[in-house]
């Protein structure tokens, strides 16, 4: 199995930038695709951005794109999202998620994948 542990989260004025890591242990981590997902307030989970085994492909919800960077470092097993111009509906709950395949965590993830248990981002007006 893997492990997965998300930290970076917390409060940051709308405008602000905040990056986003999550640590992977317990399996190879550079043989799993690896995303990060989001869950505001009475909301669903939403995809945010996902990432192939060596780097690429990647993959952007439309609300993110041009704002957040989603990266690897699988040397040292570890996912990064680079959030920049940050706005008020960015506020969720970010869980990162591994999965073998690249296609189905990006249309959300199943069963068979490994969740974080999520870090808090809270972006002020």
């Amino acid at each position: 199995q893997v492990q997965l542990v998300e930290s970076g989260g917390g409060l940051v004025q709308a405008g602000g930038s905040l990056r986003l890591s999550c640590a992977a242990s317990g399996r190879t981590f550079s043989s799993y695709a690896m995303g990060w997902f989001r869950q505001a307030p009475g909301k669903e989970r939403e995809f945010v951005a996902t990432i192939g085994w060596s780097g690429v492909p990647t993959y952007y919800t439309d609300s993110v794109k041009g704002r957040f960077t989603i990266s690897r470092d699988n040397a040292k097993n570890t996912l990064y999202l680079q959030m920049n111009s940050l706005k008020p509906e960015d506020t969720a709950v970010y869980y990162c998620a591994a999965s073998l395949s690249l296609r189905d965590l990006t249309k959300g993830g199943s069963s068979s994948d490994y969740w974080g248990q999520g870090t808090q981002v809270t972006v002020s007006s």
